[in-house]
């Protein structure tokens, strides 16, 4: 069963699709070590890893297990990064949240919005009941982030992830459909 990858617009931003058009940005994006410095993988080093993400999405999208958008800021149609729901499951009705922007749109506020239209997307198409998602114990930003959107920090992955050598622990967060609270700066999805 597939899961049609909605595109949707709220006041900023536009979430959408992958496209292969994507994959020169997607590359500098993961590139970065400063953007994937709390990341549980190295940054990227050829260019091959983003046309096998974008070919990763469309998987999830054909399986339904997932969904992956691109984010781009509405006012210049800039890539700025992405937020996915991956691991849906229906039994369960619960999905992984994950995203990644790019350092220059840091501290905006479109990680918030982006990842609050996706939710409410899969609350209400997805039916869900539960939304985890991890972040490294350093990355603070990316904590406050989910705590703006409702979730709850529920416990620690001690040591979850070695990285070139330097190990470090996850914070786990929670968020429950009767925590919800909608983001008021987005729009429908169409």
């Amino acid at each position: 069963m597939s899961l049609p990858t909605p595109t949707m617009h709220t006041a900023r931003l536009l979430l959408r699709p992958f496209t292969a058009a994507d994959a020169d940005a997607l590359f500098v994006l993961h590139s970065s070590p400063r953007v994937l410095r709390y990341w549980d993988a190295p940054p990227w080093t050829e260019r091959a890893r983003a046309d096998r993400f974008i070919a990763a999405c469309r998987q999830i999208e054909q399986e339904g297990t997932g969904a992956r958008l691109a984010i781009e800021r509405a006012a210049d149609g800039r890539f700025i990064g992405w937020c996915g729901l991956v691991r849906w499951n229906p039994d369960h009705r619960s999905a992984r949240m994950g995203y990644c922007l790019d350092d220059a749109a840091w501290g905006q506020g479109f990680a918030t919005e982006a990842a609050g239209a996706l939710l409410q997307w899969a609350f209400d198409t997805l039916d869900l009941n539960r939304v985890q998602a991890e972040t490294d114990t350093r990355n603070t930003a990316s904590g406050r982030v989910l705590e703006k959107l409702g979730f709850v920090r529920e416990g620690m992955l001690r040591q979850d992830c070695i990285v070139d050598g330097e190990v470090s622990d996850s914070w786990v967060y929670g968020l429950l459909r009767r925590e919800w609270k909608p983001v008021p700066t987005r729009s429908a999805a169409s």
